[in-house]
């Protein structure tokens, strides 16, 4: 749980907490018992021919981490369809219980490779408080988008509204939103999200702090796996959170009916990186064939769920249990997964009104929108170094580093590998953008403040919310 000098929590609060999260754990539907990842090849991979000969790896059998929410679907669709075959691997896919194992297995040999909550690269290399601290690398983006902020049914009773509903006034949210804060109990100002120091806690931090709502006085955020959500919300040991799909739709009236989506992380930044493909750098040293030989298998993947003939296929396929285990007990099969990766995306609340919004955009693979393709050759897999820069401005304006690093971009080109994943893409016939940073432009933002990594300390001090000392963390 993170706290301020100005907001403590007694001793017996912070049992209280622990004891919420405990329970929700315990009580958890979806919690991980056993060993459920994907074993053996399907008769697809078994049909593929390999296009890389395995003796020629110096590390040809891999063990690759997931985690059981919707941004699994590449590595889902690797192994299904033979793309780690065919360059010459064979992978082991290893199911994490949360975002943490999945980082905390890269960084400390248990995996080879693994998704990567987007923060958690950079803020491993400035030794952001609540990171790990060491040189993780990412040459890739799995997808963009594809998460959302839900809120229980006592914010929905108060008068809040998904974002949606309040046509870009922020004023008003603000108003609401502080309004319901200033009615509840400190066991009832709680939000959660799935890692400490990465880009969901700074979008629920930024979007309350655009609507005039300080987030370290009005309320705490605690780490909670994303299979726990639900569950969390309904014991009452938190009031909302943010966390990748289908744990959002999963919430919704007429699934588990908890909650309701406030917003999906898009509208916060339309176009953020959510998952990167992480390795330790010392593996991209020591493998270097192996590591070009799995990033374009998981391109592959990425290109193969990005297109939209096969969409319905991969919201099927990640209800498996060995995936998201995201199947509802009455209706189709994909209810849960489906609306995030098809884009039938529904924000549900409790007035029966209808709120689905059918976009492409919900969650990006491979294939870029026109409106967010401005640069030639810019695709979703393709790591611009400048959301780099920008994670790094928000671990500094949320006090988890006393200061913006000094070498910023020196510190994000170690960290994001671009040019890498240039040249990898090249091999692909994939065209790349030329720059390795780009401006973000103000119709981005919920609070149409542009992003220009050219001067990032004078973009952190725009910010009159912001902290002046680091967080400290008590729980994680």
């Amino acid at each position: 749980m993170i706290d301020t000098d100005n907001n403590y929590w007694s001793r017996r609060d912070f049992i209280k907490g622990i004891g919420a999260a405990a329970a929700g754990m315990a009580l958890s539907s979806c919690a991980i018992s056993g060993d459920r990842s994907a074993k053996g090849l399907t008769p697809e991979a078994l049909a593929v021919e390999p296009v890389v000969d395995p003796k020629t790896l110096e590390k040809p059998n891999l063990t690759v981490g997931y985690v059981p929410v919707n941004d699994c679907a590449p590595f889902a669709i690797a192994w299904k369809k033979g793309f780690f075959r065919k360059y010459g691997l064979n992978v082991k896919l290893n199911r994490e219980a949360s975002w943490a194992t999945s980082r905390d297995g890269i960084i400390f040999g248990r995996l080879d490779a693994s998704p990567v909550v987007s923060g958690a690269v950079t803020n491993a290399r400035i030794g952001a408080e609540g990171a790990r601290h060491a040189p993780l690398c990412a040459a890739m983006t799995i997808h963009r988008h594809g998460n959302a902020m839900t809120m229980n049914r006592a914010m929905w009773d108060f008068g809040l509204r998904p974002w949606r509903d309040y046509n870009g006034d922020l004023e008003t949210f603000g108003r609401d939103f502080r309004n319901y804060f200033d009615k509840q109990p400190a066991e009832k100002k709680v939000w959660a999200v799935v890692l400490s120091s990465a880009i969901y806690e700074y979008f629920v931090r930024y979007l309350s702090a655009a609507a005039g709502v300080d987030p370290f006085k009005e309320f705490r955020i605690i780490i909670i796996p994303p299979p726990q959500m639900v569950t969390n919300v309904r014991i009452g040991a938190m009031q909302a959170y943010m966390v990748a799909e289908p744990w959002n739709t999963r919430a919704i009236k007429g699934n588990e009916g908890v909650g309701f989506t406030f917003a999906q992380g898009r509208e916060i930044w339309s176009g953020h990186p959510d998952r990167l493909l992480g390795v330790m750098e010392d593996f991209i040293i020591k493998y270097p064939k192996t590591y070009r030989s799995l990033v374009k298998a998981m391109i592959e993947a990425c290109q193969y769920c990005s297109k939209p003939e096969n969409r319905p296929e991969v919201a099927e396929l990640i209800t498996d249990r060995s995936f998201t285990g995201a199947k509802p007990k009455k209706g189709a099969i994909d209810k849960l997964t489906r609306p995030a990766i098809v884009g039938e995306y529904n924000y549900g609340g409790f007035d029966d009104k209808e709120r689905i919004l059918n976009s492409p955009e919900t969650t990006l693979f491979f294939d870029l929108p026109p409106n967010l393709a401005r640069e030639p050759g810019d695709h979703s897999t393709f790591l611009w170094q400048s959301e780099s820069i920008w994670l790094m401005t928000q671990a500094a304006r949320w006090g988890q580093i006393k200061e913006f690093p000094k070498n910023a971009k020196e510190l994000a080109a170690k960290a994001w590998k671009t040019d890498l994943y240039r040249e990898i893409a090249t091999e692909m016939g994939i065209q790349c953008p030329a720059r390795d940073e780009k401006v973000e432009p103000a119709e981005a933002f919920i609070d149409k403040k542009a992003f220009d990594p050219s001067d990032p300390v004078g973009y952190l001090n725009s910010f009159e919310i912001r902290a002046n000392a680091p967080t400290r963390f008590f729980m994680s």
